[in-house]
């Protein structure tokens, strides 16, 4: 295993959220390259979301959020297992984010799963977790919340949405 510094783990630490040990096992596993580091992490954070995929979640929170001229708005309500992850920066931050999403997108349904079966329209624009998160079009807005889920060791999912336009 390659040995790393102390500030490279700190960047990716920067970029990531992941833990201090998951970082440094991270780049000495990919080498010391930052984007392959990233990607293990990415991965391991995809394992995690599967484990804990079955895990009830029934705290969480309704974030709202209103364009700037008052025409548009989103609902979005995300659930976790516990009031305290519900209470994390980074759960209400990703709460924010969904919110937005749903306002800038108007995506029709939550998972793939949801498309009724005569539906032709394109998966990566009628349903939330499969659309490209418009911060970062690299991750899907399912890669986003599996980030939190690997942060937070808890199971994370959008459970329903509203998008408000005016006169629409």
């Amino acid at each position: 295993m390659t040995a790393v510094s102390a500030e490279t783990i700190k960047q990716l630490r920067d970029l990531t959220g992941a833990g201090v040990l998951d970082c440094k096992k991270a780049l000495e596993e990919a080498g010391g390259e930052m984007e392959k580091a990233r990607e293990i992490l990415r991965q391991r954070g995809v394992a995690i979301a599967q484990k804990k995929a079955d895990q009830e979640t029934r705290q969480g929170l309704v974030e709202a959020y209103i364009h700037p001229d008052g025409r548009l708005a989103a609902l979005v309500e995300l659930n976790c297992q516990t009031d305290f992850v519900a209470r994390t920066d980074a759960f209400r931050a990703l709460a924010h984010d969904l919110a937005m999403q749903v306002a800038a997108t108007d995506p029709q349904h939550i998972t793939p799963e949801e498309l009724p079966a005569d539906s032709d329209g394109n998966p990566q624009e009628l349903c939330l977790l499969a659309q490209p998160f418009i911060r970062d079009p690299s991750l899907t807005v399912q890669d986003l919340i599996n980030e939190i889920i690997a942060k937070t060791g808890e199971n994370i999912r959008v459970r329903r949405f509203a998008r408000f336009h005016l006169g629409r």
